[in-house]
């Protein structure tokens, strides 16, 4: 009789505990909510899009704001579906976190708005103003020539970007068809230097590589680097010895942007 009643009990507790286990599976599953926002399909928890108090998703999952839903029954959103997978890590982590290289700062900080979450909005202005304080840095040029073969031309901006853009008219106007730009002569992503070159008999000087194939003419370069500069939107800052009545001769020349 005791061994019956002890097997009752078992029976009882497993039945309990299963059915205990079925009711946590069962919330669990409840705490997942599908959002269809402009097409694209999320999934998280609960507790995730109630995080913010007051705004539109805690309004939405506690029904404080009426939302349509989409055929299969999820929750439809008409709003940017690529821009929202930010908004929900921002829920999830608590900061914001983007890309390398994010420029919809704006259609962001728009997105923001709409779900009504003012420390991301905040966020993502305070972002894009140091973005845009950053972009009006002044761009310095600075072109020497030392007509010291050891020397040579030195080329340096504090932007590489316009140092890959006067590598890339090297190339193109180069004399021996260069496939790239020579490496030799490319001292950091600030500075070119063109320091192997010799005199032809009428006084011009010769660019030449360390294999000594003829690059361009030192002079060319120069004036290359100079209407490059003036087309990005440089102005000519100061110019040391133009007496040579010519820019292009001058010994050093300063730009600014």
């Amino acid at each position: 009789m005791e061994r019956k009643a002890s097997r009752r009990e078992n029976e009882c507790e497993e039945k309990t505990s299963n059915s205990e286990s079925s009711e946590l599976n069962k919330d669990y599953k409840t705490s997942l909510i599908t959002l269809n926002v402009g097409g694209y399909l999320y999934i998280t928890q609960k507790q995730t899009l109630t995080k913010y108090p007051d705004s539109f998703l805690e309004g939405i999952i506690n029904g404080r704001i009426m939302c349509p839903y989409d055929a299969d029954g999820h929750y439809f959103i008409d709003r940017d579906g690529l821009l929202f997978r930010h908004i929900l890590n921002f829920l999830r982590n608590g900061e914001l976190l983007l890309p390398e290289g994010f420029r919809e700062n704006q259609l962001l900080a728009q997105e923001a708005e709409f779900f009504q979450l003012k420390v991301l909005s905040e966020a993502v202005k305070s972002r894009w103003e140091k973005e845009q304080l950053a972009s009006r840095e002044t761009t310095f040029l600075e072109i020497t020539d030392s007509h010291d073969r050891s020397q040579g031309l030195r080329i340096f901006c504090n932007a590489p970007e316009f140092i890959a853009k006067i590598k890339s008219r090297i190339v193109l106007v180069s004399k021996s068809r260069l496939d790239g730009f020579p490496e030799e002569f490319s001292v950091s992503s600030n500075i070119i230097q063109f320091k192997y070159f010799i005199k032809s008999e009428n006084g011009t000087r010769l660019v030449l590589k360390e294999d000594n194939t003829f690059v361009c003419t030192l002079e060319t370069l120069k004036f290359e680097a100079i209407m490059t500069a003036l087309k990005c939107g440089f102005r000519l800052l100061t110019s040391l010895d133009c007496s040579r009545g010519s820019i292009v001769h001058s010994d050093a020349l300063h730009f600014i942007k």
